[in-house]
């Protein structure tokens, strides 16, 4: 963990979905933003391959609020070793042939604050002052490498600088195992990293150790 004050942005939103891995059929959310949902906000305003994101804390601005849609989904999953077949072998894929009508438990009016650290990675040559001033020059300026969304990417996310107004709302609740990140191979594949999450006055606090197990230099 970095010695030098987290970064942080004011993020917000009309919906998001923060879906539960173990629904398995249907999308239900979890009540707060994923410390994965969360880097993913970050590095859609600023990523270099020189540094990774590591969320310290979130903080939830508006009372938790959820609503339920039905929506069209597709059954299969979509690689890019199928289109790849599909180009040499001929074929195509019929979404309308595929379509499942599944229900969406999500949020509405979500707002939040991200706290986070930008840790070098091990070839890094710049100091990390470098991106943390960029960071900060890119959310005052409003830009970003593309448009952040929160869970899902119908739902975009607006972003700011804070304003001295932001206070977490007045809740404690004991959210479960929370997905933290993916730990990924060099084949691709993915381990999923959990940890067990607990939202304090507000405030849900990213345990280091059990979310983040790569090496990085600090």
């Amino acid at each position: 963990m970095s010695n030098s004050p987290p970064l942080h942005v004011k993020v917000w939103g009309e919906l998001a979905c923060f879906t539960r891995p173990e629904m398995k059929v249907e999308r239900v959310s979890y009540p707060v933003m994923t410390p994965s949902a969360a880097r993913g906000v970050l590095e859609a305003i600023f990523w270099k391959p020189e540094f990774e994101w590591h969320v310290r804390e979130i903080w939830v601005l508006n009372p938790i609020l959820h609503f339920s849609i039905l929506r069209n989904e597709i059954n299969t999953r979509q690689s890019q070793r199928a289109a790849s077949g599909w180009i040499e072998n001929g074929g195509a894929f019929y979404a309308d042939e595929d379509r499942a009508q599944r229900h969406t438990l999500a949020l509405r009016d979500v707002a939040y604050v991200i706290k986070a650290d930008a840790v070098l990675r091990p070839h890094a040559e710049s100091d990390i002052a470098k991106y943390r001033d960029q960071f900060r020059r890119r959310v005052q300026r409003g830009q970003c490498m593309h448009h952040p969304y929160l869970g899902c990417r119908e739902f975009a996310a607006e972003f700011s600088d804070l304003d001295g107004s932001e206070i977490p709302i007045d809740l404690t609740d004991d959210l479960g195992l929370m997905l933290g990140d993916l730990d990924y191979m060099p084949d691709g594949t993915g381990t999923p990293r959990f940890f067990h999450a607990e939202l304090v006055n507000g405030v849900l606090t990213v345990p280091q150790d059990a979310v983040y197990g790569r090496s990085v230099t600090p």
